[in-house]
């Protein structure tokens, strides 16, 4: 029976609106997967299908993010050719491994990986980047940062987001909302790439996947503007307190056993 059967309107709407806040958060700074991983596996989906129903989900609020991106010509996809294959690369063979890990790993795995992004995005500080907005950007970079990433978001993917856009600020001379620009579309190219192989592994509740993938999308929608405007200060303190309380939610349920 598909699992979306199970799910009843009530926990759909909670769903939905989870992935709306999601959906903002992740255009703004990255890290939309830390709410929807815990909400999915809250909601008691196994947690490969956890995994794949994220991915078709996040795929659409990351399109669309990208796409705004884009449109404001904050992101030049020729500058960025080697980077979108090494991450398109990464993401395929990070979400053939997940196919490979056992639902006990998965479900001792993804509290400890949540829980050590939310930690990074508490303490961390995007660094000072030099801004020279014509100046080059290396190509031989991007092949290791791309193909970590996006073997890192096939495998799990929380807070993939925001690695990125820090790690570009690292390597590159980018200002923040172009660094998000970067991110945004990485992401998206990571995320349609895994998607593709939980669709081909049947991992992926697609009628639940759907219905979030569209608030996503909306939520998206709106942070990427808000980012592009530079509201993403207002949205950290209200990301840091939601992820560490889901987390310990999670860590409380899959590790001691309580309910």
């Amino acid at each position: 029976m598909p699992f979306e059967l199970a799910v009843d309107p009530a926990t759909l709407v909670i769903l939905a609106l989870v992935a709306f806040g999601a959906g903002f958060i992740d255009a703004v700074a990255g890290g939309g997967g830390l709410l929807t991983i815990p909400a999915l596996l809250m909601a008691g989906l196994p947690p490969h299908l956890v995994l794949g129903t994220n991915k078709l989900c996040a795929t659409f609020g990351s399109a669309t993010a990208s796409y705004t991106f884009y449109r404001r010509k904050l992101f030049r996809p020729r500058a960025w050719r080697n980077a979108l294959i090494a991450t398109a690369v990464g993401a395929l063979l990070g979400a053939a491994l997940a196919q490979w890990l056992p639902a006990a790993w998965l479900n001792q795995l993804l509290p400890a990986v949540v829980f050590a992004c939310g930690l990074y995005l508490l303490f961390g500080r995007p660094p000072e980047a030099p801004l020279d907005l014509d100046a080059p950007v290396a190509q031989g970079r991007q092949w290791p940062q791309g193909v970590g990433l996006g073997f890192y978001d096939g495998v799990a993917g929380p807070g993939t987001g925001a690695f990125w856009t820090v790690s570009s600020l690292l390597l590159y001379p980018l200002d923040l909302v172009r660094a998000s620009g970067v991110a945004r579309t990485m992401n998206f190219v990571s995320n349609a790439c895994a998607l593709a192989v939980f669709i081909v592994a049947g991992q992926v509740a697609w009628l639940l996947g759907t219905c979030m993938g569209i608030a996503l999308m909306a939520g998206a929608f709106l942070g990427a503007r808000s980012a592009i405007k530079g509201g993403s200060k207002f949205i950290r303190p209200v990301f840091i307190l939601v992820v560490l309380a889901l987390t310990a939610r999670l860590a409380w349920q899959h590790w001691f056993g309580q309910f």
